[in-house]
C-alpha cells in the first residue's frame, strides 16, 4: 500500500509554513504564560520531582513513593526549570519556562500537519498547517508538562517521517528515536505505536533495523535518567502496571464505561462533531496508518476503566489533522469549480469553530482550572513574612506545589480524613492559611485575597508574627500524604 501521495513535499513552497509556525508559537506562548493547570499530574508527577532534582523541596505523591514514574520527563523539565530560576531567582520563571519549552515542542505538530498536506497539494498544506496552529485543543494542551501532549509531539512527526514513500535510514532512525521517546513519556501509547510501525513496515522489513536503533537510543536515555536518580531502569513500568492494572489503584480516581470517550468528543466538539467526523473520514485516506493508530489508541484507552480526556490526546490530535486534510479535499474541489476565496472561507470556518469551542463548555473550565491557586501562591512567594502555609480542608492537588513557594517555606496539610489534623498545638507552625470560603479561622487571621478555583472560592488568610516549625511537623504535607497513602 502506498502510504503517502507520490507528490514530493518539496513541490510545495514552504514560505507560508514559517508564518504558520510563528502564529502557532504566539498562541502557545500566550497559553504557557496563562497560569492554569490542566491536571495536577503536570505539577506533582513532573514539576515537583524536577524541583527536587534541583535541590528544592517538593510534594511526594503516592506514585513516587511506590516507584511508578520514570525519571526521564522530570530530568528534561529540570533543565529549563533551573534556567528559569537562574534568570529570575525566587520569581515565577522557573514555573513558566518549562511550559514555554513544552509549547515550543508542540510546534512539531504544525510542521507535521503542513508536511502531510504538502503531499497532496498546496491548499492541503496551508489549511492543515493552519488548523494545526490554531485548533483550541492543540493550543490548550501544548504548554502543559504532561506525558500525553509531549508524547504526541514526538509520535506524530515520527509518523510523518515513517510514512514517506522511501524514507532514508537517517529518517527511519529519527522516527525510531521519536517513537521511543513517545513511549517513555506515555507508555500507554504503545498500541498506537505498534499499529503505526506494523502498517508502515510489514511490506518492507528492512525499515526495522534503523527504526529499532533509533528507539534503542531513546530507551537508553530513559534508563540513564532512571539510574542517575537511583532507580532501577524501567522498574517504574512494571510497578505502574502492577498498581493500576493488577491492583486497580487508578480506579479509585473514578471509572467510566467503554463508551465514555464518545461522550467526551461530543462535550468538546458539540454539534460540530458531525462535519468533523465527515472530514476525518474524507481525510483518512491521505494518512491511513495515522488513522488506524488513532483508533487503536482510542480503543485501548476505552478498555481502561479510569478515563481522562488527556489520555487520548494523541488520537484527538491525529483526528483533527485528518479532518483538516479532508476539508482540504472539499476546498480544492470547490476551487477547481471556480468558487472564489474558498480557501479563506475554509480557514475562517476552522478559526470560528476553534474560538467558539475553545471558550465554551468544558474548555472554559479547563482554562480556569488551577489559575486561582497559582495566583495565590504567587502572593505567598512574594511575601517575605510568610514562614509556614497550611492547606485547611483544601486538597494538596489544588495547590501548584512547593516549587511555587519561597525555598524553605513549609507546607502543611489539614486533611479532614487525617485523625491528627485538628489540634491547636499545630497553629504556631504557620502564619498563612488557604481555605475555602466561607471559612472558620483561628483568632487573629484576616483575609488577604480570594480567587475562583475548582468551582469554589479559595482564600488566603494571614496573621501577624512568626512560626515555630517544630510545632507543626506532624502535619507537614509529605508526612500526611504518607500517613494517608495518597
Amino acid at each position: 500500500m502506498n502510504w503517502a501521495n507520490a507528490r514530493p513535499d518539496s513541490c510545495v513552497r514552504t514560505a507560508p509554513l514559517f508564518g504558520l509556525i510563528a502564529l502557532a508559537l504566539i498562541l502557545r506562548v500566550a497559553a504557557a504564560l496563562w497560569p492554569n493547570v490542566h491536571h495536577p499530574d503536570a505539577i506533582f508527577q513532573y514539576m515537583e520531582p524536577a524541583w527536587r532534582m534541583l535541590g528544592g523541596d517538593g510534594v511526594i505523591s503516592w506514585e513516587y513513593r511506590y516507584g511508578m514514574r520514570g525519571q526521564l520527563l522530570p530530568v528534561l523539565i529540570a533543565g529549563p526549570m533551573a534556567l528559569g530560576e537562574w534568570i529570575d531567582p525566587g520569581g515565577s520563571f522557573a514555573f513558566f519556562l518549562p511550559r514555554i519549552v513544552a509549547a515550543i515542542c508542540s510546534l512539531s505538530i504544525v510542521w507535521s500537519a503542513w508536511t502531510l498536506g504538502a503531499r497532496v497539494s498546496s491548499i492541503h498544506a496551508v489549511l492543515a498547517g493552519f488548523v494545526g496552529a490554531i485548533w483550541f485543543e492543540l493550543v490548550h494542551f501544548a504548554p502543559h508538562t504532561l506525558g500525553e501532549p509531549l508524547a504526541t509531539a514526538a509520535i506524530i512527526p515520527a509518523a510523518v517521517l515513517l510514512t514517506r514513500d522511501a524514507p532514508s535510514r537517517r529518517a527511519l532512525a529519527a522516527s525510531g528515536l521519536l517513537l521511543g521517546l513517545g513511549f517513555l513519556l506515555r507508555f500507554q501509547y504503545a498500541p498506537a505505536i505498534g499499529v503505526l510501525v506494523a502498517l508502515t513496515c510489514w511490506r518492507d522489513p528492512s525499515r526495522l533495523p534503523p527504526l529499532i536503533a533509533g528507539g534503542s537510543i531513546a530507551l537508553a536515555a530513559g534508563a540513564a535518567a532512571d539510574l542517575a536518580n537511583g532507580a532501577t531502569p524501567f522498574a517504574w513500568l512494571i510497578e505502574n502496571v502492577r498498581q493500576n492494572l493488577i491492583n486497580d489503584r487508578a480506579a479509585g480516581f473514578g471509572v467510566s464505561p467503554p463508551s465514555a470517550y464518545l461522550g467526551r468528543f461530543w462535550a468538546m466538539w458539540s454539534v460540530l462533531i458531525v462535519p468533523i467526523v465527515a472530514a476525518i473520514w474524507r481525510g483518512h485516506r491521505h494518512a491511513p496508518a495515522l488513522f488506524w493508530a488513532a483508533l487503536a489508541n482510542l480503543l485501548f484507552h476505552s478498555l481502561i476503566a479510569h478515563k481522562e480526556y488527556r489520555f487520548i490526546f494523541l488520537s484527538v490530535a491525529i483526528l483533527i489533522l485528518l479532518a483538516a486534510l479532508g476539508s482540504g479535499d472539499w476546498t480544492r474541489r470547490l476551487r477547481e469549480r471556480g468558487v472564489r476565496f474558498v480557501a479563506l472561507a475554509a480557514a475562517l470556518l476552522w478559526l470560528g469553530a476553534s474560538l467558539v469551542l475553545g471558550m465554551t463548555g468544558d474548555m472554559a473550565a479547563f482554562w480556569r482550572d488551577g489559575a486561582g491557586s497559582v495566583r495565590l501562591f504567587d502572593r505567598l512567594r512574594a511575601d517575605d513574612r510568610v514562614c509556614g502555609v497550611a492547606l485547611d480542608g483544601v486538597p494538596f492537588h489544588r495547590s501548584p506545589g512547593l516549587n511555587r513557594l519561597r525555598p524553605g517555606t513549609p507546607l502543611y496539610l489539614i486533611d479532614p480524613d487525617d485523625p491528627l489534623a485538628r489540634s491547636d498545638h499545630y497553629m504556631p507552625g504557620y502564619n498563612r492559611i488557604l481555605a475555602w470560603a466561607p471559612a472558620r479561622l483561628p483568632k487573629g487571621y484576616s483575609t488577604v485575597a480570594c480567587e475562583e478555583e475548582g468551582g469554589g472560592k479559595l482564600c488566603l488568610f494571614a496573621r501577624a508574627g512568626g512560626c515555630d516549625a517544630d510545632a507543626a511537623r506532624p502535619i507537614a504535607v509529605n508526612t500526611v500524604l504518607r500517613r494517608l497513602d495518597r
